[in-house]
């Protein structure tokens, strides 16, 4: 917007002039128009116009032709109209350097005339202003723009060439950078800029691992905190956790050798001595960090841990780390030497018990893109069969009642023995001096040998009553063949005895234990040849 600052009404040589401007103001950068009117007399034409700037020296007055002066091109303009009485004087992005007395001159026919009314042009510039120039975040602002012109002129505030809709403000840390004012919708005349700095607790603290990818043991990974804080957070201001424990301080963390037991979850910690709702240490988002190694540490699981024939076990493989394939194996113990055969693949392995399954030992390889490993070896044997299982029982069973049937008999021969001890008995076989044969308690058995090839029927002659023994006088014509003996059994007696008897068929030695009323004999009967 151009400003009218100056306006000349001149009489020279029959030009008659109004309205006098002696001083103006106008602010650097602008542009501004030194406003010249004039009226022509009957018979004279004012053809152009010519500006010059007046400087003093001592009492003399020195004329320059603005046109000759150093200037940027179309840094002035004449705005000269004969049929308009106009002979006004526009100047652009007005500087220092055009303050100062201005004069316009006529040229009307073959002469030019000076007017003798000088204009005096003062340049100022604005001020910006803003209250403090340093705070804190959430403290208030306040902007000034300041001018020495008289003249009311309508202010604009800029940040960064960025419009500035309030000049009284909370402070956040968007609200620092640089603030100027200018005049309204003419940017090139505006103010010196001023830095408004806001200091304000860390914000967008962020840890970084390096490398960014996947972390391989026996590496070296470097970890970096970082922050958009004011003033920034120094060495000392940061710190690093390992799942939540501090581990070290400083921006920067080297681990030259990182291990499997390094992996966690790891953040980082800002701090410059600012507050920030009320808290003064920001962190940052956590990053899990995962070392990768060569699968290690892999066992091998049996489930069941008994099984029968014809059940089914499954060999489950487990590692420390991420695998890529799992591999089974078997060995079998009766050929060590031989190489394992490969008998299936996947975490688990499902074997089902039959007959004529040798012990063998089972072992699970494990690889990842770092490398791979074997597991322990499991042992694996074919179990007892259900037949054997129904028949253990009985054995136990049967083994059990015969311990039982051999004990009682040793405990009742055990018992006899000593009753047999304590009391014996004689036993005679033939009838002793003032005994007969008709004892009440006398027993008599027939002792009969049979032939060793059939013999025809004989008639055996009875004994005769009347004579001693009739065993001893009876004949027969099979004599060597048969034998008689009476055995005669006395009540035992507490003194045990022995008695010889003689037959004429053989020799007989008898023994005889008693205890009480129970008698045991013990007798041989040899037959005579």
């Amino acid at each position: 917007m151009e400003r009218l600052i100056l306006t000349t009404m001149l009489i020279i040589s029959g030009v008659l002039s109004e309205d006098i401007l002696e001083h103006q103001c106008a602010l650097k950068g602008t542009s501004v128009i030194i406003s010249c009117k004039y009226n022509n007399l009957p018979g004279l034409t004012v053809r152009s116009i010519k500006w010059y700037k007046v400087q003093r020296v001592a009492d003399d007055l020195m004329f320059f032709l603005i046109s000759d002066l150093p200037s940027p091109t179309n840094h002035f303009e004449y705005m000269f109209n004969n049929h308009e009485n106009d002979c006004s004087l526009r100047i652009n992005d007005l500087q220092f350097a055009d303050e100062g007395e201005y004069v316009v001159s006529f040229v009307v026919g073959f002469q030019e005339r000076k007017s003798h009314k000088h204009t005096y042009l003062e340049v100022k510039e604005l001020k910006a202003v803003v209250q403090p120039s340093t705070v804190a975040e959430g403290e208030t602002v306040r902007l000034s723009c300041l001018t020495a012109c008289p003249e009311e002129t309508q202010i604009a505030w800029m940040r960064d060439r960025q419009p500035v809709t309030r000049t009284v403000f909370q402070a956040t840390k968007k609200d620092a950078g640089r603030y100027y004012c200018a005049v309204y919708q003419q940017d090139s005349g505006r103010s010196a800029s001023v830095a408004l700095t806001v200091h304000y607790a860390p914000t967008g603290v962020i840890l970084s691992v390096n490398p960014a990818g996947a972390i391989i043991a026996g590496s070296t990974v470097t970890f970096t905190c970082s922050s958009d804080a004011n003033p920034s957070v120094t060495q000392s201001g940061y710190t690093l956790f390992k799942d939540g424990k501090l581990i070290s301080s400083g921006q920067n963390f080297i681990i030259s050798d990182i291990h499997p037991s390094q992996s966690g979850q790891y953040h980082c910690s800002a701090w410059n001595g600012i507050q920030r709702r009320g808290r003064s240490f920001v962190t940052s988002l956590e990053i899990c960090v995962e070392v990768q190694y060569p699968p290690m540490n892999i066992t091998v699981s049996v489930n069941p841990e008994r099984a029968v024939e014809g059940s089914i076990v499954n060999l489950t493989c487990s590692c420390e780390t991420a695998a890529d394939a799992y591999t089974w194996y078997r060995r079998t113990l009766s050929d060590s030497s031989s190489p394992p055969v490969r008998v299936g693949s996947g975490k688990t392995l499902s074997l089902v018990f039959v007959r004529g399954l040798h012990p063998a030992l089972y072992f699970c390889n494990v690889r990842n893109k770092l490398g791979e490993s074997n597991s322990t070896e499991v042992m694996l044997a074919m179990p007892e069969s259900s037949h054997d299982r129904n028949l253990l029982p009985i054995l136990v069973g049967t083994g059990v009642s015969l311990s039982a049937v051999l004990l009682m008999v040793l405990l009742l021969f055990w018992k006899t023995q000593k009753r047999a001890i304590s009391k014996k008995t004689v036993a005679d076989f033939s009838p002793g001096p003032g005994e007969s044969n008709s004892d009440p308690d006398a027993v008599y058995a027939n002792v009969t040998m049979l032939p060793l090839s059939p013999q025809p029927d004989e008639a055996y002659s009875k004994p005769n009553p009347n004579q001693g023994d009739s065993h001893q006088n009876a004949s027969t014509s099979h004599e060597d063949e048969v034998s008689y003996s009476t055995l005669n059994i006395k009540k035992c007696r507490q003194q045990s005895s022995r008695v010889s008897v003689d037959n004429s068929r053989g020799s007989h030695d008898s023994r005889f234990t008693a205890k009480g009323d129970t008698c045991v004999v013990y007798a041989t009967v040899v037959k005579s040849s």
